[in-house]
């Protein structure tokens, strides 16, 4: 029997419209007269989904009892015996009540299957086995129900089922997917928009990867070579070379510069090519490629290139990253073109990428004057064609000659020497004129074989002859040597325009400018030290114990490693010494513009403060003294009513100016970074319950939602009933009368939180770090409820905690702050007072 077909309806997290999809389309075969009926759907008790489901026929389940409890399950022997065209499965990772046939749905499918009926079923990302431990690092839930890799995988098509992560938080606070009274619970848990962000995005790459490997079975079941560039994957060319840290770093940037980019980092091991790769070095490459979300893979060919274009090609790869050579261009012109060249050659469409990097030569490295107008490599090679050109003219020239053939002999001779000064310069041409012209009158000038001159104008065109040869080497020379000195000073104005360039970047200018400098002038290291010893600076490595030139920048010293700078380079080196002390000096005042900035804001909190004392703390201070007055002026004439009064209005208000000078204390240390705290298990809905009778709230205008399977908090229970008091009460201060505020409290991962959540008017975004200043009411202007301290200090002491206090928005309108601390770890033991 021909097997069914399955089809896989895959979605990020419950409610992006799976089901509604499922039942959607089965509908759509339905009107196509197709026979399309419902196995098993679960509606979650959403209508739109219910009603969908309505339309269509649907095959009663089988009803299992377990332990006291009705459970309905799939009948799979009735779906079979029903034998529609196309069965509509919900929930393929669903567990089967104990006893059934099967223990995992998705294995009832696959009897479906196999009996011929085509299948549409639903599945999260979450739920997919490989991907367990990921979703739970995003989530913090782990996963009991999963699906195997392959049975999604061998579906005959897999359709992702997308909805924006913020569409699917406003579906959650309109009641579509969850009850009311579970969707306060959901958005700080599990639907946060970061967790959804991240499972849409590993819903999204888990379907391109599917679908890029049906593309490399398509490709390789026609016989397709060439690349087919559906997404970017760079491959980077490592050589175990100390190049290799670059051309990764290289690489991960391209492959970032598009979505879903991937990075593969390939070594060739041969005896030629791409060789002499430390163990070490490959070993630290390749640690940097995985923390880059890169791949290592390990090849073994004798031709390199070829080796390398072949693994690019079989992933597929839209780029390829090399190192430019190492090889001199003496080396590269004796043994042919490099594995660069070749790899161009064969690449075809793929794009090769030759990265230049330190091991090349610096990029900015000043040609040197100082050692003549040629290299000594020239030099030699003058010389080297001069023994050898100079025989083979000469047995070519002594085989042909005759009576009329000196002028050609001479001239042949002479385009020689010129030949030798274009490559060698001055002296292998006065070593090519003075060996041909010894070698014309030996040979060709009577008396032949010897070296005496029987006419005197052959002395003279011999002498002239040797002439013409140092002129033209002279000439030659000079017009290298001008080239290297107009090379040199191109470089310099480059350098001198990058020195300038780095000034202008500020804070980046001085390292900038020690690289500048180090590959300049060819130098090992370059440090810039401070007066006391600290190294401001650096870039190569320094030479230990060796001899190497300082240079005075302001207070700092210039160390440079390596060579001895010449006269020209002393000249450049005092521009760039000057543009240093200028960057120093821009980084001293932008430290010190930090500083009066800092200071700024301590003179405004110092205002603040000084306005909070001479309003907030003198009203009660002036009530407090008023009352003793009276009771003093007053004394036995006053009745016992007045009394009390009085007293009672002595003792509000020196309560009120005691809980403020304690707030004033506490926030300073607070900013001091002083403040005491001593960690221990707390219960974390015994602090919430406290703050509440301190506060004296009620059921009416407080509702609690507390997990009562939360683990004990590490906190300092003080400090944390104080948060939950300053949160608390500017929650039930802001919220409309007719609106209770509500407190919850759960855990994720490691850490649990307390919200609270109020339906007040809310803080704007850009306006929420501005309420955690101390002496900010932002705009409240009842000056009765304090200094505005409360939320300065319960960051403070969440932080002092180890936690975080943040604020979001309310769906619907007002403001979640949120209370995040650590679990009470099991073996811990509690801990004393400590500074924080």
């Amino acid at each position: 029997m021909k097997r069914g077909k399955l089809r896989v309806l895959l979605g990020a997290a419950p409610g992006v419209g799976k089901t509604f999809q499922m039942l959607r389309e089965g509908a759509r075969l339905a009107q196509e007269g197709h026979d399309v009926v419902i196995a098993v759907v679960e509606t979650h008790g959403r209508a739109a989904t219910a009603q969908q489901a309505e339309a269509l026929a649907q095959i009663p389940g089988r009803r299992w009892a377990h332990r006291g409890v009705e459970l309905d399950e799939m009948d799979v022997d009735a779906v079979i015996a029903r034998h529609p065209d196309v069965a509509l499965i919900d929930e393929l990772a669903h567990t089967n009540a104990p006893g059934s046939r099967n223990e995992k749905r998705w294995q009832d499918v696959e009897e479906v299957l196999a009996a011929g009926i085509d299948v549409i079923t639903t599945v999260n990302v979450q739920h997919i086995a490989s991907l367990g431990d990921v979703v739970e690092q995003i989530t913090g839930v782990a996963q009991r129900e999963t699906v195997p890799d392959t049975v999604v995988r061998g579906a005959d098509q897999v359709e992702v089922v997308d909805l924006a992560p913020q569409s699917l938080r406003d579906r959650l606070s309109a009641g579509l997917v969850y009850p009311a009274e579970r969707v306060d619970a959901a958005l700080s848990n599990y639907f946060r928009l970061g967790n959804l962000t991240a499972l849409r995005e590993l819903a999204l790459l888990w379907l391109a990867d599917e679908v890029d490997s049906a593309l490399n079975d398509y490709r390789s079941a026609n016989g397709i070579r060439g690349t087919w560039q559906t997404r970017e994957r760079v491959v980077v060319a490592l050589t175990g070379g100390p190049e290799g840290e670059t051309l990764l770093r290289r690489g991960a940037r391209i492959a970032a510069r598009s979505a879903g980019g991937e990075l593969l980092a390939v070594h060739v091991s041969s005896a030629e090519g791409l060789r002499r790769a430390t163990p070490g070095a490959l070993a630290q490459q390749r640690a940097l490629v995985e923390s880059l979300g890169g791949t290592y893979h390990q090849l073994v060919g004798d031709d390199v290139p070829r080796a390398l274009v072949d693994f690019a090609r079989s992933v597929n790869a839209s780029q390829l990253v090399i190192g430019v050579s190492r090889r001199s261009r003496w080396t590269a012109a004796v043994t042919g073109p490099g594995i660069g060249a070749t790899v161009i050659r064969l690449s075809g469409d793929i794009d090769v990428h030759i990265v230049s990097h330190a091991a090349a030569g610096g990029r900015m490295r000043l040609p040197s004057v100082q050692r003549g107008a040629l290299s000594v490599k020239r030099r030699i090679l003058g010389f080297v064609i001069a023994l050898t050109v100079g025989p083979l003219l000469s047995a070519l020239l002594f085989t042909f000659r005759s009576d009329e053939s000196i002028t050609s002999d001479v001239l042949a001779f002479q385009l020689l020497v010129v030949v030798v000064a274009l490559v060698g310069g001055i002296w292998p041409a006065l070593f090519a004129a003075v060996l041909s012209g010894l070698t014309l009158d030996f040979l060709f000038v009577a008396p032949t074989f010897t070296v005496s001159i029987a006419h005197p104008l052959h002395a003279l065109a011999l002498g002239l002859y040797v002439v013409i040869a140092i002129l033209v080497s002279y000439i030659v020379d000079q017009a290298a040597r001008r080239t290297r000195r107009a090379e040199r000073a191109a470089a310099e104005s480059e350098l001198l325009a990058t020195v300038a360039g780095s000034v202008l970047r500020g804070e980046s200018a001085v390292p900038a400018l020690i690289t500048r400098t180090r590959e300049a002038f060819g130098l090992a290291g370059v440090r810039l030290v401070a007066a006391d010893g600290e190294v401001i600076a650096t870039d190569g490595e320094p030479v230990r114990g060796g001899d190497f030139t300082t240079l005075p920048v302001g207070e700092a010293v210039l160390e440079l490693h390596g060579p001895d700078p010449d006269a020209s380079a002393r000249r450049l080196l005092d521009v760039i010494v000057a543009q240093l002390a200028a960057a120093l000096e821009h980084t001293d005042l932008s430290a010190a513009a930090r500083e009066v900035d800092a200071l700024a804001a301590t003179d405004q909190v110092r205002t603040a403060l000084l306005s909070a004392v001479s309003h907030d703390l003198r009203r009660p201070l002036a009530a407090a003294v008023a009352a003793i007055g009276g009771l003093r002026a007053a004394g036995a004439h006053m009745s016992p009513a007045d009394r009390r009064e009085l007293l009672e209005t002595a003792e509000e208000s020196l309560a009120t100016l005691s809980a403020l000078v304690t707030d004033l204390l506490d926030v300073s240390r607070v900013e001091a970074g002083v403040l005491a705290v001593a960690l221990a298990p707390v219960d974390a809905a015994g602090s919430v319950l406290a703050a509440l009778d301190e506060l004296g709230l009620g059921p009416d205008r407080v509702e609690l939602a507390l997990d009562p399977a939360l683990p004990a908090l590490a906190a300092d229970p003080v400090l944390l009933q104080r948060v939950i008091v300053n949160v608390l009460a500017n929650a039930a201060r802001h919220s409309p009368p007719d609106a209770r505020v509500r407190v919850a409290t759960s855990s994720l991962g490691e850490r649990a939180e307390i919200r609270i959540v109020d339906r007040g008017v809310g803080v704007p975004a850009d306006r929420r770090d501005d309420m955690f200043a101390p002496f900010q009411r932002l705009g409240d202007t009842d000056n009765t409820v304090g200094l505005g301290l409360g939320l300065a200090l319960s960051r403070g002491f969440t932080e002092g905690m180890g936690g975080t206090l943040t604020a979001e928005d309310t769906p619907g309108g007002g403001l979640t702050m949120v209370v995040s601390l650590p679990l009470w770890p099991a073996d811990a033991a509690p801990e004393g007072r400590m500074g924080s």
